[in-house]
């Protein structure tokens, strides 16, 4: 999967239809959209069934998702879509090249992902400005010859529902950690890589942020943060770091973790930081477990949505009449991914049906 929250001024993949209409004539085959809910409840993938689903709270939506099934290998992420179609790409290539896929073929993959954005960003530097602020958080899952690689770079999560055989019960593990300010580990990194810097986290409104200026510790993007060359004048003051500096303070790099799929491996939850806001690790393995799988990445949207209204005190039938901008007030934009694991399937050295090619945003599969 390939997933993530991406920046501000992008337009958004889709826009939302009037309420109860279906962009997709009636056919579940692109997905659905109602209202500010994008959804696709079923599918097949390389390694069993999936659901998606994705809710729009921004002006822009600021949250994506795709899912890939190739013959050897298929992938799953959130991302901004310059960043989706490049990692894709830059993936196929090469993993191509390597003859398969690896933790180097993943790194190798990321950073060339950065290296063409920043060509983005001073082709347009001049012109609109606002392309060095523009990151994305990244996290792409990958299923190869029985190996699940999972690489993040920003703040979305991946959680595996597996059979505890000692108690007979699904229990969550996380598969990936949030790189944001707000834990302290990140904070503690921060401050190894930038010893010089007492100013490299900053306290600011009671949350934790990256030179007072932003959660996330890696990214996409964000060139202002990254290269000395774009804080400066036409960027806007706001996004400008006050002092100089020599080295990168985000870095684009992803931490990868490779987990050899077992029989008691059920399914994959890949979701934004905005459904975590809402549900721990083990409530939505739960939800997951205990209901139907068609629609269930649905399921899980409205669970967060309804502890969001809750937090609020008020009724979701009320919270769901909110229109989008106002309602981030109340939540984030929220995308999920949930991938079930056939082990028969995974086993394979070949997927046997159908190119799939979908993204969490309707536009479309092939």
């Amino acid at each position: 999967m390939v997933s993530g929250s991406l920046m501000r001024m992008m337009p958004p993949c889709w826009r939302p239809s009037v309420e109860g209409e279906d962009s997709s004539g009636g056919s579940d085959a692109n997905g659905r959209v109602d209202g500010l809910l994008w959804y696709k409840d079923s599918g097949e993938h390389i390694a069993g069934e999936f659901s998606m689903s994705v809710i729009q709270a921004n002006n822009l939506l600021e949250d994506t998702s795709q899912l890939e099934s190739r013959s050897k290998w298929g992938l799953v992420g959130h991302l901004l879509e310059f960043t989706m179609v490049m990692e894709v790409r830059l993936l196929l290539e090469f993993t191509t090249e390597n003859n398969g896929m690896s933790v180097d073929v993943i790194s190798k993959a990321f950073l060339a992902t950065e290296e063409e954005f920043l060509v983005l960003v001073r082709k347009n530097w001049l012109n609109d400005p606002r392309w060095a602020s523009v990151g994305s958080c990244c996290l792409v899952g990958i299923i190869c010859s029985g190996l699940l690689y999972i690489a993040n770079a920003g703040d979305s999560r991946v959680v595996l529902g597996s059979l505890d055989n000692n108690f007979n019960e699904v229990k969550a593990v996380q598969l990936s950690s949030e790189h944001n300010a707000s834990r302290e580990s990140v904070r503690e990194e921060l401050q190894s890589l930038h010893p010089d810097d007492p100013q490299i986290v900053v306290l600011k409104h009671t949350v934790w942020r990256v030179k007072g200026i932003i959660q996330i510790s890696r990214s996409i993007g964000d060139a202002y943060l990254k290269n000395a060359e774009f804080n400066r004048e036409p960027l806007l003051p706001k996004f400008r770091v006050p002092a100089s500096f020599d080295k990168p303070i985000l870095r684009a790099d992803p931490a990868i973790l490779v987990h050899k799929i077992d029989p008691e491996d059920h399914f994959l939850i890949f979701a934004s930081d905005g459904l975590w806001e809402h549900l721990s690790n083990q409530e939505a393995v739960d939800i997951v477990n205990t209901c139907p799988r068609n629609g269930i990445a649905r399921k899980l949207v409205k669970a967060a949505l309804r502890e969001a209204a809750k937090k609020r005190e008020m009724r979701y039938s009320d919270l769901k009449k909110i229109d989008r901008g106002v309602r981030r007030r109340f939540h984030d934009d929220i995308t999920v991914i949930v991938l079930f694991l056939d082990f028969h399937m995974v086993s394979r050295s070949h997927w046997h049906g159908p190119l799939v090619s979908i993204r969490g945003s309707g536009q479309g599969v092939c």
